[in-house]
């Protein structure tokens, strides 16, 4: 019945400096209806999943965690480390990929994907 995701949507507390970061942390071209049309390439996937309240993986504070995949991890890090964005968590290796963490003005953190 689900052919796929139509949006992602939440509030935030400044929503300019957190479309200003958005668009140069993540170089995701925001419109000016404050959003942009993230079109999914070949090979790419979206995973929808369920945590326990008490899951340990990402704060228990925060909701939802959005994880956005990237070409190239270490390319990645490399543009946060040059524009002074830290990293949450070192990067981490798995069969599942390779994974890090950063945290947007709202605080909320972000994981970065690597499949």
């Amino acid at each position: 019945m689900i052919k796929g995701f139509g949006g992602i949507f939440w509030r935030t507390k400044n929503l300019d400096t957190t479309k200003k970061w958005y668009s140069e942390v993540l170089k995701i071209d925001l419109e000016n209806w404050n959003g942009t049309m993230i079109k999914p390439e070949s090979g790419n996937e979206t995973i929808f999943s369920f945590f326990t309240e008490d899951d340990s993986y990402f704060p228990t504070e925060q909701q939802v965690m959005l994880n956005f995949q990237v070409h190239n991890l270490d390319e990645t890090i490399h543009h946060l480390e040059q524009i002074g964005v830290p990293l949450e968590k070192d990067k981490e290796v798995s069969e599942y990929g390779k994974f890090t963490w950063i945290k947007d003005p709202d605080g909320r953190l972000v994981e970065l994907w690597e499949k």
